[in-house]
């Protein structure tokens, strides 16, 4: 049997950025899974806080260049390299100059929430799969993390289904207690529209919360786990909707192992 692939999408790695607990979870895992076996690949945003020459990261060109529609409007893809010094992991960087290079991640230095985290949201999710299709690597499993990553299991299911990289991948979907207030303003469904996407399927997103991120990414994921045994009630109203099958609740099983059970049993 060839090895598993698995792609890491999260919105922060350490050592890189922390923020939220989403930035342990997605340094250690893949580290575990790699030492099993796996074959390993992490994108993530380069957002303004990361210092490019203290973590050595470099531009990949050959994967930059492309242009990303968000809406009405398009943007360049940059995508960047570094590796985590203490294994063997390489992580890639989704990079625009209108989206993530600011000093700030969500919020600004008054501690508001940028009014374009769904752009910034929506651009990421795209670039990732158009990042993995410049690669040239098929994943099995992609694991995303957070809200931010939400849209991917959705753009699978649909835009990307009959792609050689993706006609058999698996998506997971992890949530984590980390809620917003904001309500986005403009047409949301507008800008995350892609080919082969109706405004049916977006449904779900139409609420412009947070809820709409969370319940978009749990009706298309193939699996949903809860990061934390204690979710909030927003968390807890999206999560109590969906079918059994689907949701992997949190239990005393080792998360290492409860991972690879659940990336082997979707793979196979």
């Amino acid at each position: 049997m060839s090895k598993l692939r698995i792609l890491y999408v999260a919105s922060e790695i350490n050592p890189f950025l922390k923020t939220s607990d989403v930035a342990d979870f997605v340094r250690k895992l893949p580290q575990a899974m790699q030492e099993r076996g796996m074959e390993i690949r992490i994108l993530v945003p380069r957002f303004g806080l990361i210092n490019e020459r203290k973590n050595r990261l470099h531009e990949v060109v050959r994967l930059s260049g492309i242009n990303i529609a968000v809406g009405d409007e398009e943007k360049p893809l940059i995508i960047k390299v570094a590796s985590i010094p203490t294994a063997k992991l390489q992580v890639y960087f989704i990079d625009n100059e209108d989206y993530f290079q600011r000093k700030y991640v969500f919020h600004d230095k008054e501690n508001r929430f940028y009014d374009d985290n769904d752009e910034r949201a929506i651009f990421f999710c795209k670039g990732v799969l158009e990042t993995v299709k410049k690669l040239g690597w098929a994943p099995d499993i992609v694991h995303c993390n957070d809200w931010m990553t939400a849209l991917i299991p959705l753009y699978l299911k649909t835009t990307y289904k009959n792609d050689p990289m993706f006609k058999d991948t698996k998506s997971v979907f992890t949530v984590y207690n980390n809620a917003f207030e904001h309500r986005f303003e403009g047409d949301i469904i507008d800008k995350a529209r892609m080919m082969d996407i109706d405004d049916s399927m977006l449904e779900e997103l139409k609420t412009a919360d947070f809820q709409g991120f969370i319940r978009i990414g749990c009706a298309y994921a193939d699996a949903v786990v809860r990061a934390e045994e204690e979710s909030s009630e927003s968390l807890n109203a999206v999560l109590e909707d969906l079918p059994e099958h689907k949701f992997d609740g949190a239990d005393d099983e080792d998360v290492t192992e409860r991972y690879y059970n659940l990336y082997t049993q979707l793979a196979g």
